[in-house]
């Protein structure tokens, strides 16, 4: 189940819409995304380049530039340490290609997923004094790297942290009070600093990242879009971390998006093409689903060298070897990811963890690197915080993924005198214990649950009731002024109540695709397409009205099944006509 509101923001739609010339209809969508003031209006539906923010707003950002910029002048050596996944992949390519531009001795390393675990570790640091290195910077990490950076600094070790995660904290038992951590760098440059004024805090790693190599192309006499294809990256990574898509972020996606469709990148070319999107216009779903997954997929399940090595690569042979490893490597990450999601669901469903409102699993046979693909699997499925732990090389490691009612990164901050080590933000977080505390972590999270039945209900939130009659090519035209789509700024959705169905078509070999004509009151009917649980629709309509009527909708007679939905218009294309139709996203019968 789930519970329904209607969106209904306050806004002067008819201002906004003569301002900026565009609908009443788009003006109310703007203000349902909290988008009112006008220089706000303005970015969105006209996101350049030229609004980025100046990077030297960011805490740290010029005094680690000016750091930089002396180690390139006296040939010191430089060592990136980068992420396994996405958004670290992206950051050290950006680092590493600026880097090299403005002259620097500059190499990178990425830790071992399995072996090592995230961010800088101590054998880095160690490792790094006995290469020569004299400066390390962090992408995608760092901000919680206390001991190591610690380290790096006793050994004499220059230490620039870029990083986009959450400041971390501990709480003082007595007082309840936080108390901030902080690293001993030379530099932390991280937007989420509390002393931090750059305007906007939530860019992803590689956002940070470019932001550094833009004030160095500055300082080196570089023209400022020279930096700009990097933006193709940072689109990427933007994409693939599911930071939210506003202010600065939709600018960085919409145009690093137009950048993506006529890459010049030979490994990205090659990728594009393994994965078979080669002749498509490719967008957020496409990074976020196919290629942000293949090059994830190298450090879940071998080493995330392998992506970094696709995106470096010059020649189109190694190109083509790489990205067909890399699509290999998703096929099989996939089979591991639907094989534990199995395995958790009978878990929960077979034990008194189906009671718990925090969900906290341990299953060893797990492999960690999909853990928290998993987690956020099962998080969907039972709309609750879920915890997915599994067997590591030292100890009791996993993820956990989060509803919007619930601070996983806060509540595990209570639990830090089990846990060897976590990390993450309000919505997702890693973790590491061991075994001995696994059931004193379970047990304390849901202890301190203040979540209500009503927390557990999942929201959706209705942009507006629009009646069938109101839906045209125009509309539809007009709503491609709002993509690129994503978190925090999601496909609208539209309400309607009260259709009949007219008739029902099962579609697809796997028999996934329900198609349904829809008929209003004022006997306008339009294509419906629900995909996914046939069956469920199926079973629903024989439990409400019963199955004789079931089979009367699959043969296009009158029946009594009346249905309100939520949907999103789009176009049908087929055999050259074009026609206008429903995707549902969500029904319930109205009896």
């Amino acid at each position: 189940m789930e519970k329904w509101f209607i969106k209904n923001r306050k806004g002067d739609y008819r201002s906004i819409s003569k301002t900026f010339r565009i609908s009443e209809f788009l003006a109310k969508l703007l203000v349902n995304r909290g988008i009112t003031d006008y220089v706000t209006i303005d970015n969105f539906l006209n996101p350049n380049l030229d609004k980025l923010h100046n990077p030297s707003l960011m805490k740290d950002l010029n005094i680690g530039a000016d750091i930089i910029k002396d180690k390139i002048l006296n040939k010191k050596k430089i060592r990136i340490v980068g992420d396994f996944d996405v958004d670290g992949v992206m950051s050290i390519y950006i680092l590493y290609q600026g880097l090299k531009k403005c002259g620097g001795l500059v190499d990178y390393v990425i830790p071992d997923r399995v072996n090592e675990g995230y961010g800088i570790n101590n054998q880095i640091v160690e490792q790094a004094k006995k290469d020569g290195i004299d400066t390390i910077i962090t992408c995608d990490n760092g901000i919680a790297a206390i001991e190591p950076i610690e380290i790096a600094k006793k050994l004499g070790l220059t230490v620039i942290v870029t990083d986009h995660h959450d400041i971390p904290y501990m709480i003082d038992e007595k007082t309840g009070d936080k108390k901030i951590l902080y690293t001993k760098a030379d530099a932390v440059i991280n937007p989420k600093q509390e002393d931090c004024n750059y305007p906007f805090k939530y860019l992803c790693g590689a956002a940070v990242a470019y932001k550094l190599i833009e004030r160095l192309y500055s300082i080196f006499n570089y023209e400022k879009t020279l930096a700009y294809p990097f933006i193709e990256y940072v689109a990427i990574a933007t994409i693939c971390d599911v930071v939210d898509l506003i202010g600065e972020n939709r600018i960085i996606v919409k145009n690093g998006l137009d950048l993506l469709n006529k890459t010049e990148n030979i490994g990205l070319k090659a990728l594009i093409k393994e994965t078979g999107i080669d002749n498509k216009k490719l967008g957020v779903y496409h990074v976020g689903f196919i290629i942000g997954p293949s090059i994830n997929a190298s450090g879940r399940l071998d080493s995330a060298i392998k992506a970094l090595e696709l995106l470096l690569s010059t020649d189109e042979e190694e190109a083509k070897s790489l990205a067909r490893e890399l699509r290999e490597l998703n096929d099989e990450r996939k089979k591991l990811t639907e094989e534990g999601v199995e395995k958790i669901i009978n878990i929960i469903d077979s034990t008194e963890l189906k009671n718990d409102r925090v969900l906290v699993i341990y299953e060893p046979s797990i492999n960690e690197s999909v853990a928290g693909i998993i987690a956020g699997r099962v998080k969907e499925r039972y709309y609750r915080p879920t915890i997915v732990l599994t067997q590591g090389k030292e100890g009791v490691k996993g993820s956990g993924r989060s509803i919007e009612e619930y601070n996983i990164f806060e509540e595990l901050s209570k639990c830090k005198d089990i846990l060897q080590k976590f990390g993450g933000h309000p919505m997702a977080a890693g973790l590491s214990l061991e075994e001995d505390n696994v059931y004193e972590l379970r047990n304390r999270l849901n202890d301190n649950a203040s979540l209500s039945n009503d927390d557990l209900i999942p929201k959706v939130y209705i942009d507006m009731q629009l009646p069938l009659e109101y839906i045209s090519f125009r509309l539809i035209d007009e709503l491609k002024l709002l993509e690129p789509f994503g978190k925090g700024n999601e496909k609208p959705i539209f309400g309607e109540k009260n259709l009949k169905l007219s008739r029902g078509f099962v579609l697809g070999s796997n028999r996934n695709t329900l198609k349904l004509i829809l008929l209003n009151n004022k006997g306008i009917t339009m294509e419906g397409l629900i995909f996914g649980d046939v069956m469920s629709f199926e079973r629903r309509v024989s439990e409400i009205y019963g199955e004789d009527e079931l089979h009367k909708l699959y043969r296009g007679v009158n029946n009594d099944i009346i249905i309100d939905i939520l949907y999103y218009p789009s176009i049908n294309e087929y055999n050259g006509n074009t026609s206008l139709q429903l995707i549902i996203q969500s029904y319930r019968f109205n009896k």
